[in-house]
């Protein structure tokens, strides 16, 4: 299969909402990571998105829509739901609530629940318009891959195994929606991302967020799941947290032969002397933002290890933790 990169043209947009009512998968991008985009209401769609990704039939996919009217086709609603949907979509939030027969059971990976989102992004918002139907999207990477934030990571990823990549230049947050299960008694976290608890109980009140952090060390026993091919460690943050990321770089990397780099904010580069460094930015969400992209970056400059800065907790600080927790496989310094 031959793997095209189109501008999101009006006319490029038509032809791939056309593909999609066709069966066919599109990777498109939104405002967390691109996505790998068929017919939510389609199971053979659904499973050319499992076949590409080399995803687990066992891993739900989040359906994706443009509208209320969508997500009431596929889903039970309540008040709270609504009131989430009403304050916080368009946006990186993805509520699992129960499904609607017309869902295919592989969507849900045979659960009576379904996730569904909003992507505040005018390319994928106009992509499942012009589509006319919802449209389940993981990421538009290979299942042991980093998500991709820019269209050339889906092509390096998905090269051959999707017909059409929509760019729409990079992703503005860059780590993953925010996923909170609306079934229980006490609507729970189950993946922290870029919509903070804060936010979401201003709008219903308390959430079990309890779980976030725990979640994240669960994904480490696969060790293939979602873990980049340089090794990756990370550090808590503390006061001398470069005094310690600096002995790991000298006596375990370098003594060992290793070509690491280190992952770090612009405040911290100055501490690090001459060692090699790769700038996240000033802030924490700048930080956020480019981990996939910087990851990706050290790659392919054939550095084998990459030590990160931890950040504090809270907000997009406790995303990029989670995030980090995984693609570490749990390897904290």
């Amino acid at each position: 299969m031959e793997t095209v990169i189109l501008k999101p043209s009006e006319e490029n947009i038509a032809k791939c909402a056309e593909l999609i009512r066709k069966g066919e998968t599109v990777a498109f991008p939104t405002e967390t990571v691109y996505g790998l985009g068929a017919s939510a209401l389609s199971s053979r769609a659904a499973e050319k998105i499992f076949a590409a990704k080399g995803r687990p039939a066992t891993n739900p996919l989040i359906i994706h829509v443009a509208d209320k009217a969508q997500i009431e086709a596929v889903a039970e609603t309540d008040d709270k739901s609504r009131r989430l949907i009403d304050a916080l979509m368009p946006g990186p939030l993805t509520l699992v609530l129960p499904k609607k027969s017309v869902v295919p059971d592989i969507v849900t990976a045979g659960f009576d629940t379904v996730a569904v989102r909003m992507p505040d992004h005018p390319v994928a918002l106009a992509l499942i318009r012009e589509a006319g139907v919802p449209v389940c999207a993981p990421s538009a990477n290979t299942s042991s891959r980093p998500s991709p934030t820019m269209a050339q990571h889906v092509y390096d990823d998905l090269c051959g195994r999707v017909p059409v990549i929509l760019d729409g230049g990079k992703c503005p947050l860059g780590l993953e929606s925010t996923i909170i299960n609306m079934t229980e008694s006490v609507p729970r976290i189950m993946r922290a991302g870029s919509v903070d608890s804060s936010d979401i109980e201003r709008v219903i009140g308390s959430v079990n967020k309890e779980s976030v952090m725990i979640d994240s060390l669960a994904d480490i026993k696969t060790p293939a799941h979602f873990v980049p091919k340089a090794e990756l460690t990370f550090s808590a943050f503390y006061e001398n947290m470069c005094s310690v990321i600096i002995g790991y770089y000298d006596t375990v990397a370098l003594l060992r032969g290793r070509r690491p780099v280190i992952l770090c904010t612009a405040e911290h580069a100055a501490e690090y002397g001459g060692r090699e460094i790769s700038v996240v930015g000033e802030s924490v969400s700048d930080y956020a933002s480019c981990l996939f992209e910087k990851i990706r970056e050290a790659e392919k400059n054939n550095y084998d290890l990459i030590i990160a800065e931890g950040v504090p907790l809270g907000g997009i600080g406790t995303t990029l933790m989670s995030r980090l927790m995984k693609l570490s496989n749990g390897n904290v310094i």
